[in-house]
Formats: structure tokens, C-alpha cells, sequence
């Protein structure tokens, strides 16, 4: 017995020295760490650090992986010291195996698709090799990928891992790529000549995707429409919807009572479907103003805040706010016609006008314009959006309908004119417009007498009054979903959490 003394003394003396430098093991025991690889566009980083910022509220390291032609834009928009992270949020980068740029753009989309598709697994696969290799960090217990970034669940995989695919478009536009294999099986893809692209071909009823009605082929995310076979994006999405059946889960942005139909009809198609939105409303709750966590950005232009300030000088609902997000592009005649449309409806204005909108040259707004709205118009470049659209003086949003800005503009009340752009916008279009209650659209071919009658109607009209009274009931709704302890995105998050990510492991702690 007296032997063995001196051999437990030298054993709690080693476990004392462990936990002194913070030991690879004790940290393994005290942190689970997660791993977030957004899909490097503006339109996925954002929701994918939300995601991020939750975790990390939840006791976990959090590594955020941006592809390195992002990590730099960041850095340019944010500053220098941008993505230096905290302790336990930290960030990372990998190549997106396309040629090297200092563009100040989003990529070319089926281009970057491609590329990382084939060019990331190496590379990621490294990443998570060096981080485990790490003495001052936990190692890697989970990933949360984007749903299109399905090469991580070969990482996965490997290393015995439990993966999330987060899906950041609708659910409803998700249900649509995940049908696109019967677009291919039905004939309806490729089309077969330029003049398919006509209403009267795209008024095709398409009433065979499960809990979907009243479609047609207009409403149907525009990747579809293309007489070339191999077209790179419905390749691809055909490839990525049917790697997500390899997933530990998948969550969406969305709330149960604004997609339930959809969800439940995903459930009998993928693994377990969890709704977690709008997240924007959880952070706000989780995450105090203020915090380094908070101040973690994602933004790839720099927001112009003083907007806010002009909106502080502004009556209720009278502010019109213009964005067509990060991607769409249009040309300078489309440019042009909507704002001597803005300029006609007399309504004072927000108008955020990246340096890119305008296709292949620079944004020119006419001077005549200029002058007209002088006092009623506020231009920028970039905004802090979910503020904008909280803010009490936006009556209304001509949106392109990317799904974090419909989504916003629901869970603000805020009605919208649609004008969709590309992929599954149209989607959101169809259902802001007829399913929901909350938009009204304009004509692909923009022109300047519709666009002042539709912002009218929206912000004086009856039809308006009608949508912004269907908004309120969508805002409620999204705000009881967010709600603490039972609002259902607060209980499906910690489900995921509890079963997915932390996969019964109790040894990891969990706040």
C-alpha cells in the first residue's frame, strides 16, 4: 500500500501540471469546437456566422472558415484586425482554386461552384489536420458546412465526425433543387431551344414536387432554364442535394409556422430537417449589443451606418429602401428606369447601389435624378440591412428576394415590391406574392411607370395597407418562434445542438 503513495502523488502532480498549460486533453473534456464553412458569397456568410455566434454562445470553440479571396475582401471592408477573432472564435482560410484576384466583387458563380467542388476537400481536409495538431485549442467535434459545400462530410467521415449541412436559401426553393433530378427524368430539362425562355413555355404547370402548389415553371429557381445538357449549376445541385442525404442533419433559416408543409414533406427525403430562424431574431437575443462576439462582422463592402441616422429624421412607414443584395446584376437602362421610377412616386428613399450592380461597367445615376430627388433620397453603397429594415421609417422594400432579405423583411413587417434575379428567388417571389401575402411583383423588363405605380400602391394604396396588415401577422409569428424556452427555432436549435453536434457526448460542456 505504501508503495503505491508516491506513484498517486506523481499522478495528480502530472494531471495539476495538465491543467496548469491547459492541455489538449483537459480542453477536449471542457469545449466542444466546431467548425463553420459558409459557401464563399456574401448571401451564405452572413447566416452561417449567426450560426457561428449561437454555437459559440453555447460553450463551443468556433474555427469560421472564408476562402482566402474573401478572408482578404474582409479584411479590406472591415479593417486590418477584422478577423483577429477572440480566444475561443477563430478564423481561417483556405484556397478557392480559382486564379488570384484583388477584384472587389462577388465570383462568377458556376465558376466558383466548380472550383470548390473539385478544388477544396485537399485543402480543408488540411486545415482540420493542422488544427488538430494544435496545442492550444480543443480539437475538431463537429462541422456545420454549407449545403453546398457537401465535400466536408468526406472530411467527415473520415475523422468519425458528426456534420450539419446548413441550406440558406428557402425551403421552399430548397424543395426545388431537390426535385431537379425530375426536371432531368421529365424531359423539362435542357430546354429545348431559345424560345422555351418565352412565358408561354414557362407557364408550365409544375405540380409534382411534394407540398408545392399552384407553380409553374416561371416559379422554379432559373438555373432550369437553359437548352445546355451539361449545364454546370443544375449539375451541380442535382450532385449537392443528393450529398445531403449523407448528413448528420441539416438545418434552414426559416421558422416552422412559415414552412411547415415544406418541412415536413423534406423530412421523408433527408435526414432530420430542423427549422432555426429567423436567426437574425435568435442573435439579437442571445448575443448582447456590444460584445466582442457581436462586433464579429461579416460584411464585404463597408456598411455606411450614417444611414441611420438620416432615417432617424424620417415619419413612420414613409421611407421606401431599395437593395438588390450581393449578387444580382442589371444593366445601366434597368439602372436607369428604376430610379426616374422612384424619382415619379414622390416617396423619399433609401437606395443602396453596390459598385458592381450595374453589369461589366460602374453605376451611373443620371445628374437629372439627382437633382430631382435632392432632400427625399439618401444613396450608398452598402447598408447594415437588418437595422435598416427594423427601423421604424421603412414602410416598404423593393427587394431582389434573396432569401436573407425576404426573410428580414418579414420578421419586420416590412412589405415588398419582388423584383427576382436569378436561382431560387423567383421561388421566394412566387411565395411572398401568393402564399404569404406579403409582396407584390414587377416585370422582369423593368419600366418606369410600373415601378411608380407599384411603390404607390405599396406605400398608400389599399393593396398596401392589406400586405403590411399580413406582414404584422408573419412578424409575430417569427418573433414567438424565436422566443426562450419554447419558441420552436430556440427548441430545434438545442436539439440540434444536444443530438446532433454534441451526439450524446457528455464529457463536452454545453451552456
Amino acid at each position: 500500500m505504501a508503495d503505491s503513495v508516491p506513484s498517486l502523488i506523481t499522478i495528480l502532480s502530472l494531471a495539476l501540471e495538465e491543467i496548469e498549460m491547459g492541455s489538449h486533453v483537459v480542453c477536449n473534456v471542457q469545449k466542444p469546437h466546431v467548425v463553420c464553412i459558409p459557401y464563399p458569397a456574401q448571401g451564405h456568410i452572413n447566416p452561417m456566422l449567426k450560426v457561428a455566434k449561437l454555437l459559440h454562445a453555447k460553450g463551443f470553440h468556433v474555427t469560421f472558415v472564408n476562402t482566402i479571396y474573401n478572408h482578404k475582401r474582409l479584411l479590406r471592408s472591415r479593417g486590418p484586425n477584422a478577423l483577429d477573432g477572440l480566444p475561443s472564435f477563430q478564423f481561417e482560410a483556405i484556397p478557392d482554386g480559382l486564379p488570384e484576384t484583388e477584384v472587389d466583387a462577388t465570383q462568377d458563380i458556376p465558376t466558383l461552384c466548380e472550383s470548390t467542388m473539385n478544388n477544396c476537400l485537399t485543402p480543408f481536409k488540411e486545415l482540420l489536420r493542422q488544427i488538430n495538431a494544435r496545442k492550444d485549442v480543443p480539437p475538431v467535434s463537429c462541422i456545420v458546412s454549407d449545403g453546398v459545400m457537401s465535400f466536408t462530410l468526406d472530411a467527415a467521415e473520415e475523422l468519425g465526425l458528426p456534420e450539419v449541412l446548413f441550406w440558406t436559401p428557402s425551403a421552399s426553393g430548397v424543395m426545388a433543387y431537390l426535385h431537379f433530378y425530375l426536371f432531368i427524368e421529365k424531359g423539362l430539362f435542357p430546354f429545348e431551344d431559345e424560345s422555351c425562355l418565352t412565358n408561354e413555355h414557362l407557364d408550365t404547370s409544375i405540380d409534382w414536387i411534394p407540398s408545392m402548389n399552384n407553380l409553374k415553371l416561371k416559379d422554379i429557381p432559373t438555373f432550369i432554364r437553359t437548352t445546355n445538357p451539361n449545364d454546370i449549376m443544375v449539375n451541380f445541385l442535382v450532385h449537392e442535394t443528393d450529398q445531403s442525404k449523407r448528413a448528420s442533419a441539416i438545418i434552414l433559416n426559416t421558422f416552422d409556422d412559415l414552412d411547415h408543409d415544406i418541412i415536413q414533406a423534406m423530412q421523408s427525403i433527408l435526414p432530420p430537417v430542423y427549422s432555426i430562424g429567423p436567426l437574425h431574431l435568435l442573435v439579437n437575443r442571445e448575443i448582447e449589443e456590444g460584445t466582442e462576439t457581436e462586433r464579429l462582422g461579416s460584411n464585404l463592402w463597408r456598411e455606411e451606418t450614417e444611414c441611420l441616422d438620416w432615417l432617424d429624421t424620417k415619419a413612420q412607414n414613409s421611407v421606401v429602401y431599395v437593395n438588390f443584395g450581393s449578387i444580382t446584376v442589371m444593366t445601366a437602362k434597368q439602372l436607369v428606369e428604376f430610379a426616374w421610377g422612384l424619382a415619379a412616386s414622390r416617396k423619399e428613399f433609401l437606395w443602396v447601389i453596390r459598385p458592381d450592380l450595374v453589369a461589366g461597367e460602374e453605376a451611373v445615376i443620371p445628374t437629372e435624378f439627382l437633382t430631382e430627388t435632392e432632400g427625399r433620397r439618401m444613396l450608398l453603397s452598402w447598408c447594415p440591412q437588418e437595422k435598416v429594415l427594423s427601423h421604424p421609417a421603412v414602410g416598404g422594400f423593393l427587394t431582389h428576394n434573396g432569401w436573407n432579405s425576404t426573410l428580414e423583411s418579414i420578421s419586420a413587417g416590412v412589405p415588398m415590391v419582388c423584383w427576382p434575379f436569378f436561382a431560387e428567388q423567383q421561388t421566394n417571389a412566387k411565395y411572398c406574392c401568393d402564399e404569404w401575402g406579403v409582396g407584390m411583383e414587377i416585370g422582369e423588363d423593368v419600366k418606369r411607370e410600373e415601378v411608380e405605380a407599384v411603390v404607390r400602391e405599396l406605400m398608400d394604396g389599399e393593396k398596401g395597407k392589406k400586405l403590411r396588415e399580413k406582414e404584422e401577422e408573419w412578424r409575430r409569428l417569427a418573433e414567438k418562434a424565436t422566443e426562450h424556452p419554447c419558441g420552436s427555432s430556440v427548441v430545434n436549435f438545442k436539439t440540434v445542438v444536444d443530438k446532433i453536434l454534441l451526439g450524446g457526448n457528455q464529457g463536452l460542456s454545453y451552456k
